[in-house]
């Protein structure tokens, strides 16, 4: 059988995996900087990325610490949005083959982009080939990016530079591909309403929590009738 890396039907895929994880890095530019920004050493900030690896929980997580809000409020706003990762496993459990050590690692670059990358290959070798590629260029990049970011926000005022803004930046631009989906917008609608409602009598960070009410939105089935469609 011929290397995965000299498969010209894989080339396609493994290009596609680097670029990705090339464009994800630069998020962890941002999160680097804010990380310190909020209060956080560098090395606080890159044992962040090492240990955690999910971005959407660890700017969630920073930015609540970084307000005042209590380590409850940021780890369960983290936990919520780290969730979904727990689907994704079920998903790749039925695409990945290894010992017991290779599946622990891929729990822990099982993610957004790992999972989508892979099960939009046509084949179970190129779903593997896609996970493993994305999966570790991805981790390189996020922690390379936040090493970056974490000392080029130690170096400077990042206020100074308006990079104080990475966090709500950085987290809009993660989830608005998300936004293309009615029933996504709605929930991300009810959730923010939510939270700005909640704000000014709740502690810091419970805001958060508490727009996961908007998630229900996503659990409703559409509506079926005989002949007649159902969009999804």
């Amino acid at each position: 059988m011929t290397p995965w890396w000299r498969d010209p039907t894989l080339r396609p895929a493994i290009v596609a995996c680097l670029t990705l994880s090339a464009a994800v890095g630069v998020f962890g530019v941002s999160f680097g900087v804010g990380s310190v920004a909020a209060g956080s050493t560098v090395l606080q900030t890159c044992a962040l990325s090492l240990l955690v690896f999910t971005g959407a929980s660890q700017f969630s997580a920073v930015s609540v610490i970084g307000a005042g809000g209590s380590i409850g409020s940021a780890l369960g706003g983290a936990l919520l949005l780290a969730a979904r990762n727990g689907v994704y496993g079920l998903a790749m459990s039925r695409r990945l083959d290894g010992s017991l050590g290779r599946k622990f690692l891929a729990a822990q670059l099982t993610i957004d982009e790992t999972t989508a990358m892979a099960v939009a290959q046509p084949t179970r070798r190129a779903q593997q080939v896609a996970f493993w590629v994305t999966g570790v260029a991805l981790y390189a990049c996020w922690n390379l990016g936040t090493l970056i970011g974490a000392l080029a926000g130690s170096a400077i005022d990042p206020k100074t530079f308006g990079l104080d803004v990475a966090f709500p930046a950085g987290f809009v631009a993660m989830v608005w591909p998300l936004f293309s989906d009615q029933r996504a917008r709605l929930a991300a609608l009810i959730g923010g309403a939510v939270c700005l409602l909640t704000v000014p009598f709740t502690p810091i960070g419970v805001p958060i929590l508490l727009s996961v009410l908007g998630v229900l939105v996503g659990l409703q089935r559409p509506s079926s009738a005989p002949n007649s469609e159902v969009t999804q």
